[in-house]
């Protein structure tokens, strides 16, 4: 996951949002910003990340869809990029692509593990199997263990061990709000919308080499579970 390092603010954390620009004094003092406080919020989450959601913020998406090409111009002094879904009302950041200009990286990167690649695939289908029925994209905690109980090495002897990397990777997607927890059903997850977004057709194929290489080696017996990927 690419993320950039922000203090952790929930932009929607206080009252609903006003429309005060710096230009009637600002909203505090030494502010010499013009963006409305709506749309500074709206930016504030799309770089805090991992995505800004319709569903999830719904305070900050009409912001963003106001004030979406101001948004998208600080984002350009950044050399990052806005990528809106509106039908989705889906939004988040990546990299910009700058060519030749060698442009300094906001945005961290998360080295995923074996398990974690599985795991977004793993989400992203049921996302997209979801979106086809018209239905929200819901999975359990031991749905998602089941399936990464697949790719357990088949000579492995240390089932804890295995299970505690599975909870880790589950645990990583919660972290950067990939999966949600359902109110009142702890132990139930909705996945982000995000994600499809995010894991596009070349991400998803760079995972599915990873699968080809796994196959090639008995299934990964011969693999570390905690081995990273260069997805």
């Amino acid at each position: 996951m690419e993320r950039p390092e922000f203090a952790d603010t929930d932009p929607q954390s206080a009252e609903a949002p006003g429309e005060r620009t710096g230009e009637t004094g600002g909203l505090y003092p030494n502010d010499t910003g013009v963006l409305p406080e709506a749309a500074r919020r709206a930016l504030v989450q799309l770089l805090s990340g991992p995505s800004l959601e319709g569903r999830r913020h719904p305070r900050l998406w009409p912001a963003l869809v106001q004030h979406r090409e101001e948004i998208r111009s600080r984002l350009a002094e950044l050399f990052l990029e806005l990528i809106v879904d509106a039908d989705r009302q889906v939004a988040f950041t990546r990299q910009a692509d700058t060519g030749e200009l060698e442009a300094p990286i906001l945005l961290r990167r998360s080295p995923l593990t074996f398990l974690d690649s599985v795991l977004l695939l793993y989400l992203r289908g049921t996302l997209v199997e979801a979106d086809t029925q018209g239905v929200a994209a819901l999975v359990s905690l031991d749905e998602m263990i089941q399936q990464l109980g697949l790719y357990e090495p088949q000579a492995s002897t240390d089932r804890v061990g295995f299970e505690k990397r599975a909870r880790a990777a589950i645990e990583k997607a919660k972290k950067n709000s990939l999966i949600s927890s359902i109110r009142g059903s702890p132990e139930r997850f909705e996945v982000s919308a995000s994600l499809k977004l995010m894991l596009g057709p070349e991400e998803v194929e760079s995972l599915g080499r990873i699968y080809d290489r796994l196959a090639m080696t008995d299934a990964g017996s011969n693999r570390p579970d905690d081995a990273e990927d260069d997805a």
